[in-house]
C-alpha cells in the first residue's frame, strides 16, 4: 500500500499509487492534498508507504482524519513516510492524531531531507486511545529523522509501552494526556523562536545546529491542543508571508 507524488515548479505528478492509499488534490489558491485511506485505519501487517518530493514548489498536506491503529497479538502495523525538499520548497504537513486501540502495535519511520533554501512545518499528535481507553496499546515505536542535504540534523527514537506511559502520567498526577510535537524550519528559524515566545509558546527549542525548531505541547482535550497547533501554524504562515488557510475539516 503506497503513494508517491512529486511537485516540480508547482506542477503535480503522481508517481505511484497502490490501493488502499489514495489522495485528493485541491488545486485552488495553493497546492493542497488530503491523504485518504479506503480502509478504516492501519491493521496488523499493514505497510503504508508515502513518498513526497518538492522541487521549487509549495504544498499544504493533511490527513483526512485521525489514524486508527487496530489491535494485534503479535504483528505491527507499519507506516513509512519519506520527504524530499529542495530549491526553495515549502511543505506544511498538518498531521491528525494517532489513535492506538487496546493492544495495538505500531511502527513509524519518518524521514525528511531538505536543503538550506527550503522550509517546513510538521506535526505529530498522540492521543490516549478511544474515549473509553487509557493508553491501553501494547507498543509504539517511532523513528523521526531530519537531514539537511543528507547530513543528519536531528533524530529521535521512541519505544513506548502503553502501561509504562499510563503509569508515568499517573505518577505525575497530570491532567494533560494528549501530546503533540511540532517541527519547523523557516528562513530565519532563530528569529522565529522569539516570535513564538512572545506569543506564549515557551516549550520550543532549537536543534544543536539551530536549523530546526522543535515544540512539545500537551493538553487535556484534543480541541484545545489542535487550537494551539493551528495558532502556531498561522504564525508560521505569517513568517512566510502567507495568508491564513482553511483546511476544510472543521
Amino acid at each position: 500500500m503506497s503513494i508517491a507524488f512529486t511537485f516540480k515548479n508547482e506542477q503535480f505528478s503522481l508517481e505511484a499509487l497502490q490501493l488502499p492509499s489514495r489522495h485528493y488534490y485541491f488545486n485552488d489558491k495553493e497546492n493542497y492534498i488530503k491523504l485518504l485511506n479506503i480502509g478504516e485505519g492501519i491493521f496488523p501487517k499493514d505497510k503504508i508507504r508515502t513518498s513526497i518530493s518538492l522541487d521549487n514548489s509549495n504544498l499544504i498536506l493533511t490527513t483526512e482524519s485521525a489514524t486508527k491503529i487496530y489491535p494485534s497479538k503479535k504483528e505491527y502495523g507499519i507506516q513509512k513516510i519519506n520527504i524530499e525538499l529542495k530549491n526553495n520548497s515549502n511543505l506544511e504537513f498538518i498531521n491528525d492524531e494517532l489513535i492506538l486501540y487496546k493492544d495495538a502495535r505500531y511502527i513509524q519511520f519518518f524521514n525528511l531531507n531538505f536543503d538550506e533554501s527550503s522550509t517546513f512545518f510538521y506535526t505529530d499528535i498522540v492521543s490516549r486511545g478511544r474515549s473509553f481507553e487509557n493508553f491501553d496499546f501494547s507498543n509504539m515505536k517511532i523513528k523521526n529523522r531530519f537531514c539537511q542535504n543528507k547530513e543528519l540534523e536531528y533524530i529521535e527514537k521512541f519505544d513506548v509501552v502503553g502501561d509504562e506511559l499510563k503509569d508515568y502520567i499517573t505518577r505525575k498526577s497530570s491532567q494533560n494526556f494528549i501530546f503533540a510535537k511540532v517541527y519547523m524550519k523557516t528562513k530565519n528559524t532563530e528569529s522565529f523562536i522569539q516570535k513564538l515566545n512572545l506569543n506564549g509558546y515557551q516549550s520550543v527549542a532549537l536543534t544543536q545546529n539551530k536549523k530546526i525548531l522543535l515544540g512539545t505541547f500537551s493538553s487535556s482535550t484534543m480541541f484545545a491542543l489542535k487550537e494551539q497547533i493551528m495558532h502556531i501554524w498561522e504564525l508560521y504562515r505569517q513568517e512566510n508571508d502567507k495568508k491564513s488557510f482553511i483546511l476544510g475539516k472543521q
